[in-house]
This record gives C-alpha cells, sequence and structure tokens, in this order.
C-alpha cells in the first residue's frame, strides 16, 4: 500500500509541475499554437523555434545575426595627430523586415544595443552616442518597442594622447545587438569591428575625412 501511494504522488507532482524546459515566463498549460499574449513570451518562443530551425538536419533559411546587419566602421580624421580629438563612427546597416533593440531598450528582458572599444596605451575615449531610436508596434506586442531600422551611425569620441604611438593603429571594437523581425527574434550577437587610423606627431597634422559620415548629425 505505501508503494502505491508513493507511485500515486509522483505521477501527480509530475503532472503539476512544468518541465525544466518549459519558459517560466509561460503558463504550464501553453502548448504551440496557443495565442502568446505579451512580448516577452514571443521573445522567449521566437528564440526557441529559432534554435530547432537551426539544429543540425534542419532545413531553414533563417538567417544569422551577422547577416541581418552589416556594420561599417570610420574614423573622423586621416591621419589624426597626437593631441587631437577625433570620433570613431560605427554604421549599422539593417537589412529591410528586421529591426534591432535602441540602446535605450523598452523592456529589461530585451538585448540594447551595445559598442565597447578596447583602446591600445596613448588613447582615451569618452561615452558612445546612441541614436534616438524609433517607437514601433508590432503583433507579438501590446506596447510599441524602441528599435533601430534602415541605417543608424553610432559615434565613439576618442583622443589621441600625447604619447600616442605614431603610424598606423588600430582600435579594437565590440558591437553587440540583437535583430528581430515581426515574426521570430535571432540569437543576440557580438561583432568584433577594428578602426583603423593613422596617428601623426602633431595635431596641426589632423585632417578630416569621410563627410559623408561626419558631416550628419
Amino acid at each position: 500500500m505505501e508503494r502505491t501511494a508513493q507511485r500515486l504522488r509522483a505521477r501527480k507532482n509530475r503532472r503539476g509541475s512544468p518541465r525544466r524546459d518549459e519558459p517560466r515566463h509561460l503558463p504550464a498549460t501553453w502548448r504551440p499554437g496557443d495565442p502568446v499574449k505579451s512580448a516577452k513570451a514571443f521573445f522567449f518562443i521566437a528564440v526557441l523555434a529559432l534554435s530547432v530551425a537551426l539544429s543540425p538536419g534542419a532545413s531553414s533559411q533563417v538567417p544569422s545575426g551577422r547577416d541581418v546587419v552589416k556594420p561599417e566602421t570610420y574614423v573622423s580624421l586621416e591621419p589624426a595627430g597626437r593631441g587631437s580629438a577625433f570620433q570613431i563612427a560605427v554604421v549599422m546597416k539593417i537589412r529591410p523586415g528586421f529591426h534591432v533593440n535602441a540602446r535605450e531598450k523598452s523592456e529589461d528582458y530585451l538585448i540594447a544595443t551595445d559598442l565597447k572599444a578596447a583602446l591600445p596605451a596613448g588613447f582615451k575615449n569618452g561615452e558612445v552616442s546612441y541614436p534616438k531610436g524609433k517607437l514601433e508596434k508590432f503583433t507579438f506586442s501590446k506596447t510599441p518597442l524602441n528599435v533601430y531600422q534602415g541605417s543608424v551611425i553610432l559615434r565613439m569620441p576618442v583622443t589621441a594622447l600625447e604619447n600616442a604611438p605614431l603610424g598606423e593603429q588600430h582600435i579594437p571594437l565590440k558591437l553587440r545587438y540583437q535583430a528581430c523581425s515581426s515574426e521570430l527574434c535571432l540569437p543576440p550577437v557580438t561583432i568584433t569591428l577594428d578602426a583603423t587610423l593613422n596617428v601623426a606627431a602633431s595635431a596641426s597634422a589632423a585632417k578630416p575625412a569621410h563627410a559623408e559620415i561626419f558631416g550628419r548629425q
């Protein structure tokens, strides 16, 4: 009798508890095909579906986050000079039909766009200037989300110090973002970029470059 009671209790616990692979923010009764009532739930389901689509043997045309966004780097001076201040711009070209979360994200669980630099000796940088996002309405969210679409420019102010090394220099950058469409969210990615510039001995030798980028504010 005692063994029978233990088996019955075990079955009840299994039925009443969500499996480990069930999303914590979805009801335990949710099943594929049921309506999704929140952006957070949509976010989880979209990434989960994507992981299945990208699994070995799956034939899918789902792009990667690296394919959806094509970043390009530009430096406002060429050459820069010791003691001169310049900007590094990262232009994010986002595929039509997709968006990335803006720096000022709408929900805590979203991945905000982020740009960081690993500056070599002889350089210092200020805070990155991010563009304002655009509030867009999506079918999976009751409230508009703050996103970037099309082409956006991130700007990082940098100063070449008096002891900056001369000649060609490389400033490593890391760009992190998450791309989504109205149907799915791709896993967040971190892309390594390189800003290249030449440094002259004097600030008076610095010359403006890429006016098509830095002339736009």
